[in-house]
């Protein structure tokens, strides 16, 4: 009886647990469609950089929602192509950076700090979702720490708009672009180290998206 009862209990936590890491992947995997397209459209390697990050988290709950219920090995796998892709997305970014630089461009200030400004918003719904369970499984605290530091770099991006806006040049932009690109390519070759650790009996959890 008590072995049944702790099956249900453990089935009802993990039903919780997917519906709080489906609501968050949600919420950060439209913003991330909303801040890439303004970021082209803005001309801002910030809100493209910053656009990232929302994927890059995306990624993180999927992995999270992937293990739930399930062996280290399984989260281990996902979590390699998790951190590969993030990889490739971060060399996009920089890639981006770099040809901003030679060939300029022109940020729209007020666009970019609308729409982080929004993705701030949405980061703070994801905080205060996670913040009851904080201290419970790992990938939910893992989750949380994200969107924690995450609404620092939505404040670097609004930062780097009013300097945009104010100094009429492009540098703030690109500068926010690099940091966030090089912190999101940090946290990837971490994951993927990390995932590799596990499979071979290393270690016994995988970090968490921040690095």
């Amino acid at each position: 009886m008590s072995s049944c009862c702790g099956t249900t209990a453990q089935q009802h936590i993990d039903k919780a647990q997917r519906t709080l890491l489906w609501t968050v992947l949600v919420l950060n995997g439209v913003m991330f469609f909303v801040e890439f397209i303004a970021g082209w459209l803005a001309e801002s390697s910030g809100l493209i950089a910053d656009s990232l990050d929302m994927l890059a988290d995306t990624l993180v709950y999927a992995v999270s929602l992937y293990a739930v219920g399930k062996a280290i090995k399984y989260k281990a796998n996902a979590a390699i192509l998790n951190g590969t892709l993030q990889t490739v997305l971060a060399l996009v970014v920089l890639a981006d950076v770099l040809q901003r630089l030679i060939f300029g461009s022109q940020p729209n200030a007020n666009m970019m700090l609308w729409v982080a400004l929004l993705a701030l918003a949405v980061n703070i719904a994801c905080f205060a979702l996670l913040y009851s369970s904080r201290n419970g499984d790992i990938n939910i605290r893992a989750s949380w720490i994200c969107s924690r530091n995450d609404m620092i770099m939505n404040g670097g991006v609004i930062l780097s708009a009013l300097l945009v806006a104010k100094l009429n040049m492009a540098w703030p932009d690109l500068v926010i672009a690099t940091v966030i690109a090089l912190i999101v390519l940090r946290s990837a070759i971490r994951i993927i180290r990390d995932a590799r650790a596990v499979k071979t009996g290393e270690k016994t959890d995988i970090s968490g998206c921040c690095g």
